[in-house]
């Protein structure tokens, strides 16, 4: 896995992942795998489909969020009911380079009533810049 960065206890993010990463997931303790890229983003990315059979078959929680351009309130919420789907066990989510998971995953912490201020500095200890959704914290 490229670029694997802790956002909080439960959340973690990562750069693109393949099928045959996902398989290693389960050992690591992870129960959910959030996708945050849309199919054909880049030439020769895993496409979503892919991605969700190997996490199906890894015994793991799928949801394909895609952000395209910018976070919208519709990111957020689906986000948030992700995590909280995942019943607080662990999640992997991840995007392009993981930044774009790890701010959405931000997003939907504030939205969950997480103080602006933790969720900052978790954003920083991860190496994510917040300034880009400072605004909407």
């Amino acid at each position: 896995m490229s670029n694997l960065r802790k956002f909080d206890e439960q959340i973690s993010v990562c750069g693109q992942i393949t099928a045959e990463t996902v398989a290693d997931l389960p050992a690591q303790g992870v129960t959910m795998l959030i996708n945050n890229r849309p199919d054909g983003e880049d030439p020769g990315q895993p496409a979503a489909g892919d991605i969700e059979a190997a996490a199906e078959r890894a015994g793991l929680a799928y949801r394909h969020i895609p952000i395209i351009r910018g976070m919208g309130p519709a990111d957020v919420a689906a986000m948030a009911q992700a995590i909280d789907q995942a019943d607080g066990g662990k999640v992997l989510a991840f995007c392009r380079s993981g930044n774009r998971s790890a701010l959405v995953s931000a997003l939907a912490r504030r939205r969950q009533g997480i103080a602006q201020a933790t969720i900052e500095e978790q954003l920083i200890a991860a190496g994510v810049d917040p300034s880009p959704i400072a605004h909407l914290l």
